[in-house]
């Protein structure tokens, strides 16, 4: 597959991974009488990752994600020379989710971009007040966990044609967990997308959510890698 092809898969799920999943946030979580809360936000993010898994997961693998790109390189199952183009793509298609988002959220009146605009946090910015330290580590041991579930579920010796599944549902768990926490990333090009349009404190706080979830991303590909490695049979 040309890379040009994949890279333009990536640049459309990232696309429709900001736009369904911080979209379900901004215009559903807490609409007059038929808000989706946030059990349905956890779940619209799910629901992105896994209909893009199907959708374009054989045309470029359905990273969505630099965390994702960083911790299938560093598990051996992607190559070097592709991993800076697919973060760019990622973070472009996450920047045009989200200004979709942002001119659909700005025509209702009244609508307060500055009130946050899915725009993950910590401290005063976390929807819990969780702390700087609390919100690094779950963005790191949730992205570590998301990658183990990744590389498990792909793994050649897995059940085989399952793993859109086990990956959208692992992202809905992971939300459900660490909304409070951070509103969860654990995706550095989702967000890059929303901070660039919440500017303002979003873009002050954006550097925890590059660096946890690659962090994270990172630490599993190393430890999926010893789960890959074959013991030398002992010696009769």
């Amino acid at each position: 597959m040309a890379l040009s092809k994949k890279l333009g898969a990536e640049f459309i799920g990232t696309f429709w991974l900001v736009l369904g999943g911080c979209g379900s946030a901004v215009l559903a979580a807490a609409f007059p009488d038929v808000g989706i809360g946030l059990l349905g936000v956890a779940f619209a993010f799910g629901l992105t990752v896994l209909t893009m898994a199907f959708a374009i997961g054989h045309i470029s693998g359905c990273h969505l994600n630099p965390a994702v790109s960083f911790g299938l390189w560093t598990g051996g199952r992607f190559p070097t020379a592709e991993l800076g183009p697919y973060i760019v793509a990622q973070v472009a298609g996450g920047i045009a989710g989200a200004a979709v988002l942002y001119v659909i959220a700005t025509g209702q009146a009244g609508f307060d971009v500055a009130a946050g605009f899915a725009a993950n946090g910590y401290a005063e910015h976390s929807p819990g007040g969780y702390s700087l330290i609390a919100a690094l580590v779950t963005e790191i041991v949730m992205t570590f966990m998301f990658l183990i579930i990744i590389l498990g579920a792909t793994d050649k010796r897995a059940p085989q044609g399952f793993a859109p599944i086990a990956i959208g549902l692992g992202l809905t768990l992971i939300h459900l967990i660490s909304i409070p926490v951070t509103n969860t990333s654990v995706n550095p090009a989702r967000s890059t997308g929303v901070a660039i349009f919440q500017g303002n404190w979003a873009l002050s706080q954006l550097w925890l959510f590059w660096l946890a979830p690659i962090v994270g991303a990172i630490l599993a590909g190393i430890v999926y890698r010893w789960f890959e490695t074959e013991e030398n049979p002992e010696k009769s």
